[in-house]
């Protein structure tokens, strides 16, 4: 794998593609992965390439509107969306690990680590991607995540392996109005990566982007809110881009 992927081209386009290999995304939310790597995942499973995704909780803290999501049902709802956005890109390996949303932070983290470390000794990825340390978006889910992943892959990760976290550069965050970035990231958030500092730089291309889209509606639970509030079109715009920095590399 090239340090400098420098992703570009359409789904039967290789050239100047980087290769990621076996691909693992460890995620805290259903809908975490297809905002993140939508893409990313249909570029791979269309070259071939093996993509699991392990997810930390079943989202079942994130009901926007009780009467329309209610609180009781949001978990196996939340699921179903899941499994409908794995679909849409062509995933059919996931993986649960079984905690509670909102509560990651208080979970034992030998527990977690040895989970994700058993299913990186059991997948050997020659990529890993997730949240980077500090969350993203200043979720103590993500940061969680991030730990517990970090750890993993330095115990379990192969020769060659590298760990990859999702990144956002200035020019990025300057595209998403005001009230759209206060619904999506906590005060303080998002901290910023200049673009020389990308890994993975990969522009969603067309074909692709229709993929990615039909995935992110099938979170209608999380993004009908949205919707609402900005309109679809829009908000599916904030997200051609999939940027990711370099966070460990196994010798």
């Amino acid at each position: 794998m090239d340090e400098k992927a420098g992703i570009r081209g359409g789904a039967g386009d290789n050239r100047g593609v980087a290769y990621l290999g076996t691909v693992l995304g460890v995620w805290a939310h259903p809908d975490d992965e297809t905002y993140l790597t939508g893409g990313l995942m249909a570029r791979a499973t269309f070259n071939g390439e093996r993509v699991v995704i392990a997810m930390a909780t079943k989202g079942e803290a994130g009901s926007p509107d009780p009467e329309r999501w209610p609180p009781d049902e949001i978990a196996k709802i939340r699921e179903q969306e899941l499994i409908g956005a794995l679909d849409a890109v062509g995933v059919v390996e996931l993986l649960k690990l079984g905690y509670r949303d909102g509560e990651c932070q208080n979970v034992d983290v030998e527990d977690a680590v040895g989970k994700i470390a058993g299913i990186i000794e059991a997948v050997q990825p020659d990529t890993v991607l997730t949240f980077p340390p500090d969350g993203m978006t200043g979720h103590l889910d993500h940061q969680a995540v991030a730990r517990w992943t970090t750890e993993a892959f330095d115990q379990a990760a192969k020769p060659g392996a590298k760990l990859y976290f999702a990144a956002i550069t200035p020019e990025l965050l300057e595209e998403m109005p005001e009230n759209v970035r206060a619904m999506v990231f906590l005060e303080g958030w998002p901290k910023t990566t200049a673009r020389e500092f990308l890994a993975i730089d990969f522009e969603v291309p067309e074909d692709l982007m229709k993929q990615k889209q039909r995935a992110i509606r099938c979170h209608a639970s999380q993004v009908t809110p949205f919707f609402e509030a900005f309109g679809e079109e829009m908000l599916l715009s904030f997200n051609h881009a999939e940027l990711f920095r370099l966070g460990l590399e196994k010798h």
